[in-house]
């Protein structure tokens, strides 16, 4: 398994916008290929983190232009372009 974590930087005027727009693509996010999990954490300043937990590094790597045109949608939201980088799962737990 990978993980694709994304930092971002929304807007702080624009935050509830933003979840309410993410609540709208969340059937295209969890249709990405070899999605497995999902989480997309803010705060108040709007700084924030998406992990994503994908099949692997290559469905991942190949996933790239979709997710690009996902965070297009978010442009006018965004402070900054977000930062993302990709990880091997070494340990998933949940309690």
């Amino acid at each position: 398994m990978y993980a694709r974590i994304t930092h971002y930087q929304m807007k702080p005027d624009m935050v509830q916008d933003a979840i309410a727009r993410l609540e709208q693509m969340k059937p295209a996010i969890m249709g990405l290929p070899g999605m497995r999990q999902f989480i997309n954490t803010i705060n108040a300043d709007g700084s924030g983190c998406v992990v994503a937990l994908v099949e692997s590094r290559e469905v991942s790597d190949a996933n790239e232009e979709a997710v690009a045109q996902l965070w297009a949608q978010f442009a006018d939201h965004l402070a900054a372009p977000p930062e993302p980088s990709g990880f091997d799962v070494i340990a998933n737990w949940s309690a």
